[in-house]
């Protein structure tokens, strides 16, 4: 059975150790090795991930089986994003050996089904055009609304989709 439950503080060591387990993986192909150390310092150091929650309320999820208490991946969500009805999925990361078991799945209706309770209408996520989980999105509901290049320094972009879901209330 796979649990899902608020991070603290106190797991953000947990957090961080997915990102860097998962992220050659989901972009090795996609990214230069140099984009992803550079992506990883900037939003997984320590100091980043506290003023992600301290600062941005940016809730965070952790994925486990219950049985062995095995972290399986996490996500961060924030509610009312840019003063809307929008809750803004900014990260979901699955541990590649959990990939395709539901996982991301329940954490993304998890997330669904504690926006709707927030009052909010619309979930929405950015992931690279190039990321194979684009498709995962579109099963789950999402379409493409936008596109994006975003400049995150260094002389490295984000060369991404916008994708949103309407959800009932």
């Amino acid at each position: 059975m796979i649990t899902i439950t608020p991070a603290t503080e106190h797991d953000l060591p947990i957090i961080r150790a997915i990102a860097y387990q998962t992220w050659p993986s989901t972009f090795g192909e996609i990214l230069s090795a140099e984009q992803i150390e550079y992506m990883l310092g900037m939003m997984y150091s320590m100091d980043a991930l506290k003023t992600q929650v301290n600062e941005k309320n940016h809730v965070f999820l952790l994925a486990q089986e219950s049985d062995s208490q095995t972290y399986l991946g996490f996500t961060s969500y924030e509610f009312d994003y840019k003063g809307q009805s929008k809750s803004k999925i900014h990260k979901i990361y699955l541990l590649p050996a959990s990939q395709g078991k539901g996982v991301g799945k329940l954490l993304i209706n998890k997330v669904a089904e504690l926006a709707s309770a927030h009052g909010n209408d619309t979930l929405s996520l950015n992931v690279n055009k190039y990321n194979k989980a684009v498709q995962f999105y579109e099963r789950m509901g999402f379409v493409v609304v936008n596109s994006e290049q975003i400049d995150i320094g260094n002389g490295f972009l984000m060369d991404d989709y916008v994708m949103e879901k309407p959800m009932k209330i």
